[in-house]
């Protein structure tokens, strides 16, 4: 049966889909602006490269892996959704849009999920171990457990939840962030210093304004969910700024400009698998908890001497575990019907259900990640030299600089 597409649903997902499309180049101006001067270039390109071979995979396999339950071959559901223009049916749109937007939108998710994690092992491996990495990455990690939640898989049957990428995104991309660390290994300088905090605050800004799309466009139609997806991811983001500079000022006797910019996406991050299902004071309560704890995190990491440059463990590997967790705390059924009632609302059940799942993803996160770079490192070398590390990879691996100290 044809279902009726909205017209205004449709456009607000599209729109949506640029916001989550604007995050990925927000990303590599904000990790761009974390890297030292020789490697601005080399971790920017990283996630531009990940906007257009990500969408090579999602195109030929990627979305149909995911989506599809094995039905319709490789190009099936692409051929489907434009061909017969059909509508979207599934738990999330209630066949309100057509299923080619719903494509386009979850495509940009699989865009910067990898990409969060270049991050972490900034300046130190090679362009072609990095793609190696981002294909099989994705294959192996990240669409299952798009399929297992999002596309009607296991977890979902099990009725674990993550509006919008708490275990699908944040989780699986910052284990593996730390195991990228730790098979990587350090710097060899370890105390260098951003080369433009005001590219972070670009950056920062982007990776704001995108979330909406990224959260509220997580509805996949025009509700009151919507809404409140919205307002959530505002007020945690908020929320999650403010506490961290209190606490990073009382410790260190100084307002710090790039904590304060961390804590706003470690609060987004932190979110995400909330934003549809939780009222609005428990947003304002898990983005106080988020600012705490990744600083918390992010000190541990500078404890345990794990060289993760830009913090991507601490911040989404963490905010996506922690928000995971507190979903099973807070989720209210009175607040989204579709959803569930969390710890705080008298079901124990649900809240076991979400910190096996996230445990479960990150543990196999890490541990695929390892092992996977070990192999890549057979086929390629992983870590670029210690000469070519301290001349910058801008230059020995792409033959270009960011700043042209010479030019007029």
């Amino acid at each position: 049966m044809t279902q009726i597409l909205e017209p205004g649903s449709t456009g607000f997902m599209l729109l949506c889909c640029s916001l989550v499309m604007l995050m990925t180049p927000g990303l590599a101006f904000f990790y761009g602006g974390l890297a030292t001067k020789r490697n601005i270039l080399g971790i920017m390109i990283q996630s531009f490269f990940s906007l257009g071979w990500t969408t090579v995979l999602w195109f030929i396999f990627g979305y149909s892996l995911c989506f599809s339950g094995g039905d319709g071959g490789i190009f099936g559901n692409l051929d489907k959704a434009f061909l017969n223009n059909v509508a979207l049916d599934s738990m999330y749109s209630n066949g309100k849009i057509p299923e080619i937007v719903f494509i386009a939108y979850q495509m940009m998710f699989a865009i910067i999920t990898p990409a969060l994690i270049t991050g972490a092992f900034v300046n130190r491996v090679t362009f072609k171990s990095y793609v190696i990495f981002l294909t099989v990455w994705q294959i192996f990690v990240y669409y299952p457990f798009v399929h297992m939640i999002w596309g009607g898989g296991l977890l979902a049957q099990w009725g674990v939840l993550d509006f919008a990428g708490g275990i699908v995104v944040h989780a699986t991309a910052g284990f593996a962030a730390l195991a990228s660390v730790m098979y990587v290994g350090a710097r060899v300088n370890k105390n260098s210093t951003p080369n433009s905090i005001p590219l972070v605050a670009i950056g920062s800004g982007l990776l704001w304004f995108g979330w909406y799309g990224f959260n509220a466009g997580s509805e996949v139609c025009v509700d009151k969910i919507t809404s409140l997806a919205f307002l959530n991811t505002d007020i945690a983001a908020s929320f999650a700024t403010i506490s961290w500079v209190i606490i990073e000022w009382s410790r260190e006797r100084r307002p710090k400009f790039v904590g304060l910019l961390t804590g706003s996406i470690a609060g987004l991050a932190t979110i995400t698998p909330c934003a549809g299902y939780v009222p609005l004071w428990a947003a304002a309560l898990i983005g106080t908890i988020a600012g705490i704890v990744c600083y918390l995190a992010v000190q541990l990491k500078n404890k345990m001497k794990w060289d993760d440059a830009l913090d991507v463990w601490g911040v989404h590997g963490v905010g996506g575990v922690l928000g995971t967790i507190l979903l099973g705390v807070f989720a209210s059924k009175a607040i989204n019907g579709a959803g569930a009632n969390g710890l705080l609302f008298g079901d124990s059940t649900f809240f076991f259900k979400q910190l096996i799942a996230v445990a479960i993803a990150s543990a196999y996160a890490f541990m695929f990640t390892y092992i996977m770079l070990i192999i890549i490192n057979y086929i390629t070398p992983v870590r670029v030299s210690e000469e070519t590390e301290m001349a910058g990879l801008d230059e020995a691996l792409h033959g270009e600089k960011a700043y042209d100290d010479g030019a007029l």
